[in-house]
């Protein structure tokens, strides 16, 4: 998966299409992420006892990483990922329009 924690994507795809925000959490075996403030649902969860009190709770949903595109913080343009190999062998992620090392 070429999305990671703490990258910034926008939305492509969905209710929230357009949108900004950072990956909270990643999933690649289920090949979700979680993003702050996207893809609210809503819960009902039960009282228990006096340490939870029932209602209805919004909760942020994963969404799939095919409907969010990474944002290149140099150029802020949503991207494709590319990846190349430095001098010293590392991999590193690319941005596919400007070019540059985005890890």
């Amino acid at each position: 998966m070429k999305i990671r924690k703490n990258d910034t994507v926008l939305v492509t795809a969905g209710k929230d299409r357009g949108k900004r925000g950072k990956v909270r959490f990643a999933y690649p075996k289920k090949n979700r992420v979680l993003v702050e403030g996207i893809n609210f649902i809503k819960k009902h969860s039960r009282a228990r006892g006096q340490v939870k009190q029932a209602g209805i709770i919004d909760l942020e949903a994963p969404i799939n990483v095919s409907n969010v595109m990474l944002l290149c913080e140099k150029c802020n343009h949503p991207t494709r990922v590319g990846f190349t190999a430095l001098e010293d062998g590392k991999k590193v992620r690319v941005c596919r329009k400007c070019k540059e090392v985005i890890d």
